[in-house]
């Protein structure tokens, strides 16, 4: 493992900056007939947004665990809240969200391979 000295520690904290992250869980009404296509324009605003720089990760859950994805908005948590109520998968009632203040390194990311 590599080693970290308090020197580098105290260089980058100060480079730290404000993110939050977006718990999405099932909402109430995963039954509508159209749930596919809701889900679909989701996906689409989540591309745009990650476009525009203002989803930074997107993380859909793959299997039935009561958590439907997670994801870090480059924005703090009011603003991340507005985008979270504008979602056509929120307004439908088939996701609802949890909205945490967290502290992250600009330029990290998930690695490619």
């Amino acid at each position: 493992m590599t080693t970290i000295t308090d020197e580098y520690m105290y260089e980058m904290l100060p480079r730290s900056r404000e993110y939050s992250i977006v718990l999405l869980k099932p909402g109430p009404k995963t039954d509508q007939p159209d749930l596919q296509q809701i889900i679909w324009e989701h996906g689409r605003r989540n591309f745009a947004l990650r476009a525009e720089g203002v989803l930074s990760i997107v993380c859909p859950v793959t299997e039935e665990t009561g958590l439907s994805g997670l994801c870090i908005f480059n924005a703090g948590p009011e603003e991340s809240n507005k985008y979270m109520e504008e979602d056509p998968a929120v307004q439908a009632g088939i996701f609802v969200f949890e909205i945490h203040p967290c502290r992250g390194f600009p330029g990290d990311n998930l690695p490619e391979k």
